[in-house]
């Protein structure tokens, strides 16, 4: 069966929208009508168990539907709500349905109706899920589909679940760690601009007549100042251009390797980097390796979640070796990029035969370090940062004032 969205007027003269399954569009129409209700549009959804694509393909169909349905908190949010339901030993089918009447937005109702359509036509859930690349990725089909064949799909989306909890706690940290010095610094840069480019040129025209030498600090400020309203738009220019080299250059994969390995060696960001981009992959390696996914598969899936692409570059070659038969940790440890913990808990698993929980504590443990590190940056920043800017309008208030102290020495 496949999902359909129609538009129908009732007995009341209302109109209504809802989603409804049904074999053929003639079928939904005539489902309508035997509930008192006159149809007046109906369309289908999504891509059938058959592979068959239909007019509302959330990901080929009109352009409206082409935007994410999830973003990584309504994500984290309804995959904690399905787990919930499928957990307390609701089924899969009545679950989807659940969600899909309780959604809020038509587009998330219609995308739920389309995966509660093809689970109900006899696809499995990670195949429904798979149809929309877009809003799920291959990692969480892999997790899903993980769950499915053991049969512990509640636990497996409970722990999905936390793991995307845990990424958006750790991301929105950062981001509230870079926050404070980026508001900063864009004031500054809004403060600098505006006394260099409409303060200092009207000093410059206050004491263009007089034929005292001006002091050298405002001369270098006049000085600047002209430079800076005369060539900025060069300057912006030179900028936007330097920006779009900067991509093109990026855009090589050679290239952006070597510039991500370089990243890794900045005696403070590049260390931030590292454990960001290893807590990510442990985390990920141990998700899965308790679903119950192969260790070469997994290892492949968590590889593609390094931002760093020299660190990706590493984690394939761990792969590599791990093949020809070399244990987790000894592959791991032979990549020297890679932190030191995450190999050692790797060993500890390996010996203990609890790899995906010292994986899971490797990963908690490095995610607590991005934290700590990431304060420490912060907390260096910000009074660096208020100190600069204190010290950049200083001069320029100092070469404002200094002519007509001056000047005022002359009166007198």
């Amino acid at each position: 069966m496949t999902a359909y969205s129609y538009e129908a007027i009732d007995a009341q003269g209302k109109t209504r929208r809802g989603v409804l399954d049904a074999d053929s569009a003639k079928s939904a129409r005539s489902l309508l009508r035997r509930q008192a209700m006159v149809p007046l549009a109906v369309q289908a959804l999504g891509v059938g168990v058959s592979g068959q694509a239909t007019g509302g393909n959330i990901q080929g169909g009109p352009k409206r539907h082409r935007l994410r349905v999830f973003n990584a908190t309504a994500l984290t949010i309804w995959t904690r709500q399905l787990a919930g339901l499928v957990s307390s030993g609701l089924p899969l089918e009545r679950a989807l349905t659940s969600l899909s009447d309780e959604a809020e937005k038509a587009p998330e109702r219609e995308l739920v109706a389309t995966l509660r359509s093809e689970v109900n036509g006899g696809a499995p859930f990670a195949k429904a899920l798979s149809q929309h690349p877009h809003e799920f990725s291959d990692i969480y089909v892999a997790v899903i589909g993980a769950g499915e064949q053991s049969g512990n799909l509640g636990l497996v989306l409970e722990r999905l679940a936390d793991d995307l909890e845990e990424q958006q706690e750790l991301k929105a940290k950062l981001m509230g760690a870079a926050l404070y010095p980026a508001i900063v610094s864009l004031v500054a840069i809004v403060i600098v601009l505006f006394l260099v480019t409409y303060v200092v040129p009207q000093v410059a025209h206050v004491f263009a007549s007089s034929k005292r030498a001006l002091p050298l600090l405002t001369v270098i400020m006049i000085g600047i100042s002209s430079f800076v309203r005369s060539y900025g738009w060069l300057m912006l220019m030179a900028l936007i251009l330097g920006v779009i080299s900067a991509r093109m250059a990026l855009s090589n994969a050679q290239f952006h390797e070597k510039f991500d390995a370089a990243w890794l060696n900045l005696p403070l960001l590049g260390r931030l980097s590292r454990s960001y981009n290893a807590a990510r992959f442990a985390s990920t390696l141990a998700m899965l390796a308790a679903a119950g996914v192969p260790i070469l598969k997994a290892l492949q899936a968590a590889s593609e979640t390094l931002s760093n692409r020299a660190l990706r570059t590493d984690a394939t070659d761990a792969l590599v070796l791990v093949r020809e038969g070399a244990p987790l940790a000894t592959a791991l440890a032979q990549k020297k990029r890679f932190p030191p913990l995450l190999a050692m808990f790797a060993r500890l698993g390996e010996q203990t035969g609890q790899l995906p929980l010292m994986l899971s504590r490797a990963a908690k443990q490095l995610s607590t370090e991005v934290q700590r590190r990431a304060m420490q940056v912060a907390t260096l920043l910000e009074p660096l940062l208020i100190v600069a800017m204190g010290v950049v309008v200083m001069l320029i208030v100092l070469a404002v004032l200094m002519p007509i102290i001056q000047l005022n020495q002359l009166v007198k």
